[in-house]
């Protein structure tokens, strides 16, 4: 699907959305009809229409947004009036990235002092599992949160940021520890590889699959 028809599409959503106010509610409810009227699109012309007629018959299967753009203009209007950081997702993320501050601090204070201790290097490694942790709930975290400037990101999509960054930490965690376990390194790069590429491939999806966040 090109370009110009991802704006085409975009600029009929923000024409239907002109009257409604940002907010958080509205950008998650244009994402999700910019990504129905894509599949249908897709759809229509897997079936042999030309890309202007499945555009058409696109917007008319969507049926009368009417009722829908009210509600949304009003919730709007309510939201204004409130601070966003007052909202339950905007605390839980907070409390997120205070809880991964910890791990990831707990993991790393606590290696360092294993190394003091003249321990064996894979005790020394094995206490950074918190750190990937926390890597992992850090991410989720900042990406949950709405800013000045930014929506949040969907919850679904941001477990899957998280999964891909922790993934790739981990894959440095089991690198190090079957590195200092067995003393080769041909044996620490082979068991971090899966994990490594899994994670690379997974955030690149994402990175390349995303559309903006920010407020207009």
């Amino acid at each position: 699907m090109t370009d110009a028809l991802d704006r085409k599409i975009e600029t009929y959503i923000n024409h239907l959305f002109k009257n409604v106010g940002s907010s958080q509610e509205a950008f998650e409810m244009k994402e999700e009809l910019f990504s129905n009227m894509k599949e249908k699109i897709s759809d229509y012309k897997s079936r042999g229409l030309e890309e202007d007629q499945a555009f058409k018959e696109a917007k008319a299967s969507l049926g009368d947004l009417s009722g829908l753009i009210e509600d949304l203009q009003r919730s709007s209007q309510e939201e204004a009036k409130h601070n966003m950081y007052s909202s339950k997702s905007a605390r839980i993320s907070k409390v997120g990235i205070v809880a991964s501050a910890v791990l990831i601090l707990f993991g790393t204070l606590t290696s360092l002092m294993l190394v003091f201790m003249d321990l064996e290097s894979v005790s020394v490694v094995g206490p950074n599992i918190f750190t990937v942790s926390g890597g992992a709930l850090l991410v989720y975290s900042i990406l949950t949160i709405e800013t000045t400037k930014r929506y949040a990101m969907h919850q679904g999509r941001a477990a899957l940021y998280a999964l891909a960054i922790g993934t790739m930490l981990f894959a440095v965690f089991v690198g190090f520890s079957a590195g200092a376990a067995t003393g080769e390194m041909f044996i620490a790069i082979s068991s971090l590889m899966v994990f490594l590429i899994a994670g690379f491939a997974l955030w690149l999806g994402l990175l390349l699959s995303g559309r903006s966040r920010k407020k207009k």
